[in-house]
Formats: structure tokens, sequence, C-alpha cells
């Protein structure tokens, strides 16, 4: 998730039982010409847990390039990003906008498939609308192309992140092909993630934004996939430390100055269904220093009589 999923994060989610983690996606074309941002993004690897690097891009040949130098980054997989409905992404005919085209999406898998030789997995949605649900036909190509995994968010491009995702189309891939598939979309509680298993027949859940500000979530769905009672969710003042520990660890990453505005997205997802929630986001987005991290847990604190 570009903005989102840091070195910091990837390790904050690994501590509390993520299965593996991947990078923010990065554009094959951007590693090609050498762009120093994009190469920051993939520096930290998973926080201990396997890590993939997600790459996006809508040219075989450049996605082949991108996987190699990629390699430089210890990743223990390749994801291609079929999924990002931004438009920023779409427009130039990556993420989600590859759903149109089937055939492409198999040339792509398979020309990193042979350019790296490590796991390639994808990322894919529903379709690109209602008119144009692709996803089983593009799922049997990227298998037949060398995908090792199939990811697969349960809404079209057109649909962003609501209404509810259609659980279907996740079995339907899953009835399609014969390596793992992924479903993806909707998972905030342990509860979600058994149902998504049940409903579909795949064989993992991926959790994405349901986890922000909820690191403690991987370590709910570990317990109940075990069939063990969950852990106690954390109380307010260890929530605040969890933050402030992940932003600090931003700081360190990045700097401070850097950090601290990535900080302002990241810091809202724990103030989420607290009392003074849009004082506590206004005070969010005015993340300046580390201080004033501090300063908001604190306000938290106050302001929910923790």
């Amino acid at each position: 998730m570009a903005g989102l999923s840091d070195a910091s994060a990837r390790r904050l989610m690994a501590s509390y039982g993520a299965a593996y983690t991947v990078s923010e996606m990065v554009s094959a074309k951007a590693l090609c010409y050498g762009d120093k941002k994009t190469a920051a993004l993939l520096r930290g690897g998973g926080g201990g847990a396997p890590f993939g690097i997600q790459l996006f891009g809508s040219e075989p040949e450049i996605m082949a390039q991108g996987a190699v130098l990629a390699l430089k980054y210890r990743p223990d997989f390749i994801d291609i990003n079929m999924g990002c409905p931004a438009p920023k992404i779409t427009g130039g005919g990556a993420g989600s906008a590859l759903m149109r085209d089937p055939a492409l999406c198999g040339r792509l898998v398979e020309a990193v498939a042979k350019a790296v030789d490590l796991p390639v997995t994808v990322k894919m949605r529903k379709g690109w609308d209602d008119s144009a649900v692709t996803c089983v036909e593009t799922a049997r190509r990227c298998e037949a192309a060398g995908a090792a995994a199939i990811a697969l968010h349960g809404r079209t491009r057109e649909q962003m992140y609501t209404p509810p995702i259609d659980p279907g189309c996740i079995a339907a891939v899953k009835a399609a092909v014969s390596v793992p598939v992924i479903g993806n979309g909707d998972v905030t509680s342990a509860a979600e993630a058994l149902a998504l298993l049940e409903q579909t027949g795949c064989d993992a859940v991926m959790i994405g934004r349901g986890a922000l500000g909820s690191p403690w979530l991987f370590a709910e769905v570990k317990a109940a996939l075990a069939g063990e009672p969950l852990p106690p969710r954390p109380g307010l003042r260890q929530r605040m430390a969890v933050m402030c520990r992940q932003l600090y660890s931003m700081c360190e990453e990045k700097g401070e100055e850097a950090a601290m505005r990535q900080a302002r997205t990241q810091a809202p997802y724990y103030m989420k269904g607290l009392r003074g929630a849009a004082q506590l986001r206004r005070a969010a987005c005015g993340l300046t220093v580390y201080r004033d991290a501090e300063a908001l847990a604190r306000l938290a604190l106050e302001l929910n009589g923790g």
C-alpha cells in the first residue's frame, strides 16, 4: 500500500504475526531509470517475515528488468500489482487497468517469471467494472504463465473500496486454478477472516488497510486459525505506545521531517473509535516533529480517561 506499508510498518506487522509482508508498490520503470526515491521504498526487508516486492507497470520487458533490479533488496518473491485503482496508476495502463487485458496480464507474469529465480505472485481485482469481470480468465492466464499464487480483492476497479466485497468471485477463482488463492478485502477482525475462508475456500487471507492502527489484528487472526482464544486487545495506553513506536521507527528510517509528513496519514488510524476523534484527527494532520506524536498520544489519553 503506497505510503503505508513502509519498512517500519512491515516490522510492526511481522512482530504481531503477519505470515509475510509486502513492500509499497513501486514503479518498475522508475527502478529501471535509477530513481533513488523509488529504490528507497524497497529497503528494510520484511521485518523478520518473508518479504515480497510489489512492482507495477504495463510493459513486460520493463517489468522483467525491474524485477531483476529488485533482487538487490533480497526479496523472497516478486508480486505484480494488477489491482491498484488509483487514477495516476490506471491512467498509465497499470494496476487494475490491466484487468481489461487478461492476455497482457499473462505476458507480464511470464516475462517476470523468466527473468528471476523467485516465486512470482499476482495481486488483482474482480475486474475493471461490472461489464468486465475478468478475474477468472486473468487468474488462469497468470497461472499458465508461471504465477505461484494469486491474491484477489473482491471488488472491481469501478467500486474502489465500497460496497462490501463479493466473496463469490474469490470462490470462482479458487475453483478455476490450482495455485494458492489469497482472499482480500473487508477483513478487520478475526471473525471476518474466518468467514472469508469459509465462504470462498481460499487458501489464505490478505490483510491490508484493516491492520492500520490495529497491527494486533494479525495475532488475533493467527489465534483464530489455530482454534485458540483471541489475545486481549491492548488498552488505550498500549495502543498509543505502539503508535509512538511505529512513528519513532519511521523517523529513524527516513528522517524526522519526511517521517512526520507520512505520519499525518498513519496516526489517524490509531484514533478510530476514540472520543474527541475529530480533534485528534486535526492534531494528527499537524504532526511536524516527533514530539508532536507524543503530544497527540497524551491528548488521546486525556480525552478518553486513559
